[in-house]
């Protein structure tokens, strides 16, 4: 058996790998790292199932990534991309939803099967985009923030439809207007929450909380300027984790709290110890993206990719279904989502396609959907579940290359 802190030596080593190879091919590390998960969980090197450590080192890293990628974003910009992007969200969402489901219905002719093989493959994985615009130097575009905005938006409705149609499907319960107005609301107010944090909170001793005893006092300034700035950081990933925390408890993956937590930070905050002549805002954030993308951050995508178990003569049988599904969606996924934000969010064509490939991915809530579909509660057959794990890696392998692929066009307009 081997010891947990050998497994994250293990991952380290093979991010060390992974970021030469991309080096070398030019294309992004998110690539190689999905590839190196999935090679060393199928020789041995990695335990089918990784200890619980790695796991939640894994979690931690989506939430640090996401952090990052928030606090580079300008908080007015993605309140604007909110507005431009409910066509995205909407269309690269049901379109996908109802080419699972219809394939589904084609191959196993079973509702219960079709209904969670929808859900799985309309949870876009917003991570692994984000972070392959980052690494074409691009996550600070339009196209970015159409894709981060219409992702939470997407976040929001999977979530919703999870937690209706779950039940309804492992014969738990019945669907209720009174779940769906609690789930609703729930969503409305983590961002009602967070946008009161942002607002009044951080800033308190400077608004109307004044005057309020104790809580008057708090200023994040403050808190970030501690002994001369040397617990700025640690400050930061506080608020991120705690916020990620908040997000779990409205039902929410931790990693869109991050995100939110990063977005309400502003770089005014950092005004402080100007004798000092540093500056801190800076020195903050290449701290924060170092930790994000060069060592805890890459362990939560090696641990993505060992989640593909081959076992070939399974593989080898649902392979055609898998390669049928995995066009349709690709071709679906990519028209509807450049479509909608073409003609709903006015975004010129080069930026309507970035967003069409950045919308393939499929992550952290479609494995969340198969495990409690497969594992959980039996509903879905292997052939379906190794169907959607396979096509569920192809489509997490094309962000990357079409994005590298697309990112010469997408210069140009």
């Amino acid at each position: 058996m081997m010891h947990d802190i050998a497994v994250l030596a293990l991952i380290w080593i093979t991010v060390f790998i992974a970021s030469y190879l991309a080096h070398k091919t030019r294309l992004t590390p998110v690539l190689w790292y999905l590839f190196c998960g999935t090679i060393l969980v199928n020789v041995g090197f990695l335990p089918e199932v990784l200890p619980v450590f790695i796991i939640d080192f894994a979690e931690l890293g989506i939430i640090i990534i996401m952090f990052a990628l928030g606090f580079e974003e300008d908080t007015a910009n993605f309140l604007q991309g909110i507005k431009r992007s409910w066509g995205i969200a909407l269309f690269g969402a049901i379109t996908p939803f109802a080419i699972g489901y219809v394939a589904a219905d084609i191959y196993w002719n079973d509702n219960n099967t079709s209904l969670f093989c929808g859900l799985a493959m309309m949870a876009t994985a917003v991570s692994l985009t984000m972070v392959s615009l980052k690494s074409e130097g691009l996550s600070n575009t339009p196209a970015a923030t159409g894709i981060m905005t219409s992702a939470v938006l997407d976040d929001i409705a999977s979530l919703a439809l999870v937690a209706i149609l779950v039940p309804i499907a492992t014969g738990e319960a019945t669907v209720s207007l009174d779940g769906i107005l609690l789930i609703l609301g729930k969503a409305v107010a983590f961002f009602a929450l967070v946008t009161l944090i942002g607002g009044w909170l951080f800033p308190a001793s400077q608004g109307f909380t004044q005057k309020i005893p104790l809580l008057g006092k708090l200023n994040l300034q403050e808190v970030l300027a501690m002994a001369k700035g040397e617990y700025t950081v640690l400050s930061l990933l506080l608020i991120a984790v705690l916020v990620g925390l908040l997000a779990h408890e409205f039902g929410f993956h931790p990693a869109v709290g991050a995100y939110m937590a990063g977005l309400i930070i502003h770089r005014e905050y950092f005004d402080f110890h100007q004798e000092e002549d540093k500056d801190y805002y800076q020195q903050a954030k290449e701290i924060i993206d170092n930790v994000a993308f060069s060592w805890i951050g890459p362990v939560f995508f090696v641990a993505l990719g060992s989640k593909l178990l081959f076992d070939l003569d399974t593989f080898l049988s649902v392979l055609p279904e898998a390669l049928m599904l995995f066009v349709a969606l690709f071709i679906g996924q990519v028209l509807s989502a450049a479509l909608a934000a073409r003609y709903t969010g006015n975004f010129d064509w080069p930026a309507s396609w970035m967003i069409g490939f950045g919308m393939l991915g499929r992550a952290e809530l479609a494995f969340v959907v198969m495990d409690i579909a497969y594992v959980q509660h039996h509903i879905m057959s292997v052939d379906a579940f190794y169907t959607l794990m396979l096509v569920a890696f192809m489509l997490n392998l094309s962000v990357p290359l079409t994005i590298s692929w697309h990112k010469r066009h997408f210069k140009m307009g």
